[in-house]
């Protein structure tokens, strides 16, 4: 039988990347991720895997994409400030194509901020923080639930497509307690990289197959050889110089993920299909949102509600389609406007769309958000 658990966000993240089959964390402690790593702690050795404890972030990122390479299923848990300090391994991670987890726990900044207070303030950071092209997949949990979900699929993306993959929780759902339904082990679909099928002698390390951009991923350790780069290299992974080699790997990069986007792409919506005005919001906030739909419902206003659950790809097509028949929609979000921006260029002019930003380091009410419903509607 399904076991049911009452935990908080960051527990039920870490639970359920040991559930994806993580074997291996490293980090440096912070507000307010810290109970994932706690738990990796624990949680770690009695499966046989390794936990690091390491001397900063930018340690803990580096550790994790070495032990991926080794072949283990990695995660590495911070909030802003180290957010920040991972980005230019991550940008490693993206160039080198190495699958690994990277969780925020999104607090207010800039620098120190905000330690123990909410926000969302990361979700450019997420997109853009590493320089350079590459494609971004991007989670955002709104329940406990869905952390433990979210931490499956996360593995999942990284080692289908061979690339990080990022969780953006926040400080109200790392911490809030919900009741959480376990599924049971096998019930869930889980995914690994794939491994060289050539002897080898005739392995060639960064060869994609046509059929999905990927080249297969041996290793270190299990007898094949390949070199790792940050420098944009050929298909034998060695720094290249030629400009038709420069521009398909960069491509790829962007490809590989962009042909799936229909594939990746998951979002929620509720009363969408004759709604006047349309409430976008994603993470905590979107669970105020969603209460100030339907209380606006039961008031007779036409609303619905809309939440992206991947940030990244963004669901722009998803927006644009709903947007031809709203007059409004309201993007309240824990920032000066960030999200919103997306939400724009995803309407093209069709509907009006309105910010609503909150960043005294507290939570929307759903009153808040009722009453701007109110007021456009």
């Amino acid at each position: 039988m399904p076991e049911v658990r009452f935990w908080q966000g960051n527990e039920a993240l870490a639970h359920g990347a040991l559930a994806a089959g993580c074997r291996f964390f490293a980090g440096y402690p912070i507000t307010p991720s810290s109970e994932i790593a706690e738990i990796m702690a624990l949680e770690l050795p009695r499966l046989n895997g390794r936990f690091l404890q390491m001397e900063d972030e930018i340690a803990g990122i580096a550790a994790i994409i070495g032990a991926s390479i080794a072949g283990m299923k990695s995660l590495t848990a911070t909030s802003g400030p180290g957010f920040s300090l991972k980005q230019e391994n991550l940008g490693l991670a993206y160039m080198a194509e190495i699958p690994i987890v990277v969780v925020d726990v999104m607090r207010g900044g800039p620098s120190t901020g905000l330690p123990t207070k909410v926000s969302q303030q990361d979700v450019m950071q997420a997109r853009w923080g590493t320089h350079g092209d590459h494609a971004t997949i991007c989670y955002s949990p709104s329940s406990v639930q869905e952390c433990f979900d979210i931490a499956i699929r996360a593995f999942n993306m990284a080692e289908c497509f061979r690339q990080p993959v990022l969780i953006l929780s926040d400080e109200v759902l790392g911490h809030m307690r919900e009741k959480i339904v376990l599924p049971e082990a096998g019930s869930y679909p889980i995914m690994n990289r794939k491994r060289p099928v050539d002897v080898p002698e005739k392995f060639v390390p960064y060869r994609p197959d046509p059929q999905d951009d990927l080249p297969c991923m041996a290793s270190f350790g299990d007898g094949y050889t390949w070199h790792v780069t940050g420098l944009t290299h050929n298909d034998w992974g060695f720094p290249t110089n030629n400009p038709e080699e420069i521009e398909k790997k960069m491509l790829r990069l962007v490809r590989k993920v962009s042909r799936f986007r229909d594939d990746v792409v998951e979002y929620a919506v509720e009363d969408v299909e004759d709604a006047d005005v349309i409430v976008v919001s994603y993470g905590s906030v979107a669970r105020s949102s969603l209460r100030a739909v339907r209380e606006a419902r039961s008031r007779g206003l036409k609303v619905g509600y809309f939440r992206p659950i991947t940030l990244w790809p963004f669901p722009d097509k998803e927006i644009e389609r709903l947007a031809r028949k709203a007059k409004a929609i309201l993007v309240p979000e824990l920032n000066c406007g960030q999200m919103v921006l997306e939400v724009e260029r995803a309407v093209h002019g069709k509907a009006k769309v309105i910010p609503q930003n909150l960043v005294n380091g507290e939570l929307f009410q759903p009153d808040d958000i009722l009453s701007a419903i109110e007021e456009v509607a």
